[in-house]
């Protein structure tokens, strides 16, 4: 099939740690691939936000990806990032979660493998080769203290420099020819944002909900 899946033995990896259990880790990423050009390549969140973004579990499909989709993409929301694999309600998931991250003082990131410039048929495909300079320089600790930028849609944290990446990416709407468009796409996809987290209201504390992206 077009995505197809294989298991083996773990001793098979060679730099395996075995029996597979290690430290509590120093960074938690999440991935995701917007499709509307909206999101950065990589924003640090604080732990609340983390909660909100597993939550909401958000990706984009495209044409091509499943059976039916027209031209234009889809934002698609799946809670902890695999809603048909959670046996528990996902708020247990999400606080223990936050509650690790603080615990351990792990850092988390939100990276994005999408679309710059513009949308799935407009803009391009990210570099995976920044994708990796990016994510190595998080994982190293090389993001800790450079400038960061607030982003004003979704709230998290957005570094303004990366060593081997040009500083336009690392910022969606100065990719986009027409910043009115970008701007009336991020409310687009914020409002879905929004829409989808109603059903985690009920039985979340109000500050989760400031979590995630303006209500303007």
């Amino acid at each position: 099939t077009e995505n197809t899946r294989a298991a083996y033995n773990i001793d098979r990896i060679p730099n395996a740690v075995i029996p597979g259990v290690a430290d509590h880790p120093s960074h938690v990423v999440m991935l995701t691939a917007d499709a509307f050009g909206v999101m950065p390549p990589i924003a640090r969140l604080s732990p609340r936000q983390a909660e909100y973004h597993f939550l909401s579990g958000y990706t984009a499909k495209v044409a091509g990806t499943e059976r039916g989709m027209g031209d234009e993409p889809e934002a698609t929301f799946s809670t902890c990032f695999g809603a048909p694999f959670m046996a528990l309600r996902p708020s247990v998931y999400a606080e223990l979660l936050e509650e690790k991250i603080n615990r351990h003082k792990a850092d988390c990131w939100l990276v994005n493998t999408g679309w710059i410039g513009g949308p799935y048929g407009i803009g391009e495909r990210i570099s995976i080769q920044h994708t990796r300079t990016l994510l190595n320089a998080a994982l190293e600790g090389g993001l800790r203290n450079v400038p960061m930028r607030q982003d004003p849609t979704f709230g998290f944290e957005v570094p303004t420099v990366c060593e081997g990446v040009p500083a336009e990416i690392l910022d969606p709407r100065e990719n986009w020819s027409d910043r009115k468009a970008y701007d009336a796409k991020a409310k687009e996809l914020a409002k879905a944002f929004i829409d989808n987290f109603r059903e985690f209201e009920a039985a979340s504390v109000p500050e989760l909900k400031e979590a995630g992206p303006r209500r303007d």
